[in-house]
């Protein structure tokens, strides 16, 4: 366990430190977690648009100074931006949201049956000489 897990548990105890924890709950749970299939394909390109630029710029900046730390630092620091920008769900990638189906009134049971056409034998018999 962390330390603050252990230190808050020792002064609060454990039945006040669940009851902080579970207080929080509603709080964790109004945070909007969905993103759009528009925006999942935004994300997406976002990320790899910042990859590929930053790639870009981290390898030149190494081939000019010689040095392949450079390149790793600048790619990394690329993906660190890219991983803020589209990981969580920002509002911009929530704009278009599906639409569903209104709900159908319950259909009866004789409205349900599908009555079946007879399938004819399209195939001609060969007869063998």
């Amino acid at each position: 366990m962390r330390y603050s897990t252990v230190c808050c548990r020792n002064v609060l105890g454990e039945k006040q430190y669940r009851l902080a924890v579970f207080r929080m709950l509603p709080f964790l749970k109004s945070i909007s977690t969905h993103m759009d299939y528009k925006g999942q394909k935004l994300a997406e390109q976002i990320f790899q648009g910042i990859i590929l630029v930053s790639a870009v710029i981290g390898f030149i900046y190494g081939f000019i100074t010689e040095q392949f730390g450079w390149t790793v630092y600048i790619v990394l620091a690329g993906f660190a931006v890219s991983c803020l920008l589209t990981l969580p769900p920002w509002p911009m990638y929530r704009r278009n949201p599906l639409k569903w189906q209104s709900v159908q009134s319950e259909i009866s049971a004789p409205e349900m049956i599908i009555k079946e056409k007879p399938v004819e034998n399209t195939k001609k018999s060969k007869k063998h000489k």
